[in-house]
């Protein structure tokens, strides 16, 4: 009779050797993050610390940011208010100018016909008076034309002659200064006219460059004997291009 063998019995539990292969993979990472975290320490290397003053630091770059964006608003609010108020003197300024140039035309324009009235009938009969005054730019560094018509108040058969003389008072190096046609036309000193009932008269001119101007002064010398020179002044004001 034959004794049978030994019965061996062997487990298999691969779920089991994978776990564990895991907790001592992890075990040995958390080795190695103390391990480091302490090297730091050694160092002087705080992580709380760090931590702390990275909290700080983005909370203080918040505060600038938002200080930033109320001073952006600010200075737009400011601009604006700039703008706006430059823009309500140009058109104080710009009213000021008409209102003014207004009042000197009909100054002028009340004085020329006091004048007429005190004038014998013969001398208001050869009366001309300056109209439509107007400065346009021309091309070219202080260059100007003067633009006007001459009327006569009073209509006769008679053509009417004469000649005119022109002058520009204003400023020059701080200084009150006038020039008269010749310097502004280079040798022109008068201007001569002969019509019966209107003329329209365009005369460039040529201003220096340091001067600048303020009223220009007509001047209407009738050829006629017994009729005295008379003047008509208007404000220096350049028509916009």
């Amino acid at each position: 009779m034959q004794t049978p063998g030994k019965m061996v019995v062997r487990t298999y539990a691969p779920v089991r050797r994978w776990v564990t292969l895991a907790i001592l993979l992890l075990l040995l990472g958390l080795a190695f993050y103390v391990m480091f975290e302490l090297g730091r320490y050694k160092a002087g290397y705080d992580a709380l610390q760090a931590a702390s003053q990275r909290d700080g630091l983005r909370q203080q770059i918040d505060r600038l940011e938002r200080t930033q964006r109320e001073l952006r608003v600010q200075l737009a609010a400011a601009e604006e208010a700039r703008l706006g108020e430059g823009r309500e003197r140009a058109e104080v300024a710009r009213t000021i100018g008409e209102l003014q140039a207004q009042v000197a035309r009909d100054q002028q324009e009340m004085g020329f016909y006091k004048g007429l009235v005190a004038q014998p009938g013969q001398q208001a009969a050869d009366a001309v008076q300056v109209q439509q005054f107007r400065i346009a730019t021309l091309p070219g560094e202080q260059r100007f034309a003067l633009r006007f018509s001459l009327s006569r108040t009073q209509r006769p058969e008679e053509a009417v002659n004469g000649t005119l003389a022109i002058t520009i008072d204003g400023t020059r190096e701080g200084a009150a200064a006038s020039v008269d046609l010749a310097a502004l036309t280079g040798g022109k000193n008068e201007l001569a006219f002969n019509f019966r009932y209107f003329a329209a008269i365009e005369q460039p001119v040529t201003l220096p460059g340091d001067f600048r101007p303020d009223h220009v002064t007509i001047e209407v010398r009738p050829g006629r004997k017994g009729v005295a020179p008379y003047r008509q002044t208007f404000v220096w004001s350049v028509d916009p291009s």
